[in-house]
């Protein structure tokens, strides 16, 4: 029997998140959209001249009601894996581009992710369980940096692999030490993993660090497992140099998973995917799909694809990115606001923030009855740092702030936290 631990984050989540009038700045994807909303972004919606007069173009929908609801196409649909492979070959910056190549020593453009080589899963969550599914188990190693998302310790640990955790450290703004990592490898360690951009701290890994780590993984012939589901929503300065895709740094053991849920603000289709430039590794993990998956929904397949097309995608993605970039400013104002009582580094990208917070006398909180406590008097959700990224580890003191929620949600929420912090001088 699998051994199941409790996956507290969500189960946190599950318990409060419906609370009646809840201010919820635990969430972490960008402010969801409606399908209406979606189908604004259309650049094919705008006004062109048709001889007679100017009219609004009215585009196309993302959803064609005549399909048939059978099973769809069992790795995705063409479309869909063309938009997606279309994101890694251009997506990338060239600053980031070039800090790869002068230490990979590799010319021109990232490599090209085929098509063939995107497998279409239900949410991140699905490809990340397939991808340990697939590839560890009982007599293998596998080394995660920490803190990130439970599920990418949890879930090898079920499975019968041994885990070492690669901490991160505030002092070293969350940046992983590629040093400690060479430390931890043995004889048997099967899978690097890293969380880039990171949830909960919002940290990016940068592009030279990255392809240390991939030189280290190429060394040791070890699988290096990237769950990129904060891609592309890099914030400010740290947009100009932001890495690469592991998926396009030429290392044949690579494995990248993301989804539609937290940049793109499409949680609710419930579609991720996993590449690899390896034909065998992607092979290995669509034999494996076949017992948990036959296809996505079809309309979900339809939205993915629709919200990935060119002339949607640009539009999807700069409101999401306006969203943070506004919302950021009051994030940090609120941590400027009580610097004798909070602190953080503040985030590079995604939409979390971890956000230390103590008493009059320097020390920490107990985050889980602060966030309880906060919750029952004002109405605002947050995440405790000890209980939901802890594993047996201490951030105590450490609270998960998602801040790109509708902007209104967050100034209310963090003008309750003002009144809240000011009544509990010692928080």
């Amino acid at each position: 029997m699998v051994k199941i631990t409790p996956f507290d984050v969500e189960q946190w989540m599950d318990e409060y998140e419906n609370t009646p009038g809840v201010l919820n700045v635990a969430e972490t994807c960008c402010s969801s959209i409606s399908i209406d909303e979606l189908a604004q972004f259309d650049e094919r919606r705008q006004v062109h001249d048709n001889g007679e007069g100017r009219q609004r173009g009215t585009g196309t929908s993302p959803l064609d009601l005549s399909t048939i609801l059978t099973y769809g196409p069992i790795r995705g649909s063409e479309e869909l894996r063309s938009h997606i492979a279309h994101m890694y070959q251009n997506g990338a910056q060239r600053s980031a581009n070039a800090i790869t190549e002068e230490q990979s020593g590799a010319q021109g453009s990232p490599d090209p992710v085929p098509k063939e080589q995107v497998l279409i899963t239900q949410g991140a969550i699905s490809a990340n369980y397939l991808v340990f599914y697939t590839l560890v188990g009982p007599g293998d190693h596998v080394i995660c940096v920490f803190p990130t998302y439970q599920q990418l310790y949890a879930v090898p640990e079920s499975l019968g692999a041994e885990v070492s955790l690669w901490e991160l450290k505030g002092a070293d703004g969350w940046i992983p030490d590629v040093g400690k990592l060479e430390a931890l490898i043995k004889d048997n360690t099967k899978m690097i993993v890293i969380n880039n951009p990171n949830n909960p701290t919002g940290a990016t890994i940068p592009g030279d660090i990255l392809a240390s780590i991939v030189k280290v993984a190429r060394k040791n012939d070890i699988i290096l497992f990237s769950d990129e589901v904060y891609r592309p929503l890099f914030h400010d300065a740290a947009a100009k140099s932001a890495p690469p895709s592991v998926a396009t740094m030429g290392y044949e053991k690579a494995v990248v998973t993301s989804s539609l849920s937290k940049a793109w603000a499409l949680a609710g289709i419930r579609v991720g995917w996993i590449t690899s430039p390896s034909c065998d590794l992607i092979e290995q993990l669509a034999a494996a799909r076949d017992y948990i998956t036959i296809s996505v929904s079809q309309l979900d397949d339809q939205v993915a694809r629709y919200a990935l097309h060119p002339s949607v995608r640009p539009g999807l993605l700069s409101r999401n990115l306006g969203l943070a970039a506004r919302n950021l400013v009051s994030l940090s104002q609120f941590v400027e606001r009580h610097g004798d009582k909070v602190s953080w580094v503040k985030p590079t990208a995604g939409t979390t923030a971890f956000i230390w917070f103590g008493g009059g006398g320097g020390e920490a909180v107990d985050d889980v009855q602060f966030c309880r406590d906060v919750l029952a008097k004002t109405k605002v959700m947050l995440v405790p740092g000890s209980k939901c990224f802890g594993h047996g580890k201490t951030f105590k003191g450490y609270v998960r702030v998602g801040y790109v929620c509708e902007t209104a949600v967050l100034e209310e929420a963090l003008k309750r936290l003002d009144g809240y912090i000011q009544e509990h001088q010692a928080v």
